[in-house]
């Protein structure tokens, strides 16, 4: 038996193997119903608060199929780039559904937002006086930096005190005479303190500082939580209790709206939590290689298609589905890229031998959403798993994708 069980038949280890065969590795497989449950889950235990609203954020994943299921599901959408606001736009969602949280862009882009009808969150000052100056009429967002240190890498912790992101709270003073010399109008404040949180203090202690900027801003509709909800990555690995942290941040909430003097929205902003788990990455094994200390298997992917465990250095389960009864050894799995290229070091899997299917979990979020062509490699395949069937929702790429855009000189 498989030491982390898979969920249920329509990914089972044989569904997984007869997928991989029909459409080749390497290959992302998601499986709708676990993104479904995600959000039923969220939406349950926030069920108290009737001004909730849920709003994908669609750096995870943004192919198109996986936003029109979002949408269909009521979710909105948060946007990081005026192209994600597009896709939202194309994939059904209504622009006052879609929230557009860029950084450091120009005021054209934000501008462009404008043109499309989105709700827009700026994070710094010269944009906001820019944008005031010029559209005073358009309410935005502000998203605040709460001065936190948050998330499991400094790389995804986003609301410490030197972080690009957000205006300062010591900085209000200088946003409310922004807004004074511009007329500006503001409808909400926004917060992201980070990813991968399971310390639900860490969402506390935010709520804490924005409501208490909040406060002094009337007619705002909106307070955005952003997210940062944990997800395991193994079977005991610590989580986000979301009954937990809605039973504190509710009454927090409830108790802000009644000073406020009006019920406002309570926006979360998960992305990771709603298609993380849904993802299944499917590769095959080209060589196994041994040297004086470690036993490698090589095989035909690298971070060109699954950067995380290089870039956050991030754990993901890898079972072998071709063999799951194997006597269980210590491999260190790694890619064909010509870097430093490992998804796992000296894991314990069950036997792998050339041309097995290995299955790397969790590879729902940033996983594809961050592939490249580097070494000039293809980017994979996606499939989805909805109504019980499976969809090509991607096509592998080819030699044709590569050349699009390029341009031949005479040399």
């Amino acid at each position: 038996m498989m030491s982390n069980e898979f969920k249920n038949s329509l990914i089972s280890r044989e569904n997984l193997i007869k997928i991989g065969n029909k459409y080749g590795t390497p290959l992302y497989i998601y499986d709708s119903l676990t993104i479904k449950n995600q959000y039923l889950k969220l939406q349950k235990a926030f069920s108290e608060i009737k001004h909730l609203k849920i709003y994908y954020a669609c750096k995870a994943n943004t192919n198109l199929n996986i936003l029109k299921f979002l949408q269909k599901l009521g979710s909105g959408l948060d946007t990081v780039s005026i192209q994600e606001v597009e896709l939202g736009l194309m994939a059904g969602f209504h622009p006052r559904e879609i929230i557009f949280t860029p950084n450091c862009v120009s005021i054209h882009e934000i501008n462009k937002a404008v043109d499309l009808g989105v709700r827009i969150n700026i994070d710094n000052l010269s944009i906001l006086e820019q944008f005031g100056n010029d559209k005073p009429y358009y309410p935005v967002g502000i998203r605040i930096n709460p001065h936190i240190m948050a998330g499991n890498n400094y790389k995804i912790s986003v609301g410490h005190v030197d972080s690009k992101f957000g205006i300062s709270y010591y900085q209000i003073p200088h946003l409310k005479r922004i807004l004074k010399n511009t007329g500006l109008k503001i409808d909400g404040f926004h917060m992201h303190t980070g990813s991968d949180i399971s310390d639900i203090e860490t969402f506390i202690k935010g709520a804490k500082v924005i409501f208490k900027i909040a406060i002094d801003f009337p007619n705002i509709d909106y307070i955005d939580f952003g997210s940062g909800f944990k997800v395991p990555y193994t079977k005991n690995d610590k989580k986000t209790d979301l009954n937990s942290l809605s039973f504190s941040l509710i009454k927090q909430f409830e108790d802000f709206c009644k000073i406020y003097g009006k019920k406002v929205t309570l926006i979360l902003e998960p992305g990771k939590f709603l298609v993380s788990e849904s993802g299944y990455f499917l590769v095959h094994v080209n060589v196994i290689k041994h040297t004086t200390s470690n036993v490698f298997a090589g095989v035909d992917s690298g971070f060109n298609h699954l950067i995380r465990p290089m870039y956050y250095e991030a754990y993901h389960s890898i079972e072998n589905l071709s063999n799951p009864n194997g006597c269980r050894r210590f491999y260190t799995v790694v890619g064909y890229i010509c870097e430093s290229d490992t998804f796992g070091f000296n894991r314990k899997i069950a036997e792998i031998r050339e041309g097995d299917i290995l299955c790397i979990k969790n590879a729902g979020a940033y996983c594809f959403s961050m592939s490249s062509n580097y070494n000039s490699r293809y980017r994979p395949s996606e499939v989805m798993i909805f109504k019980e069937k499976d969809f090509l929702i991607r096509k592998r790429e080819t030699m044709k994708d590569l050349l699009r855009n390029v341009i031949e000189i005479p040399i």
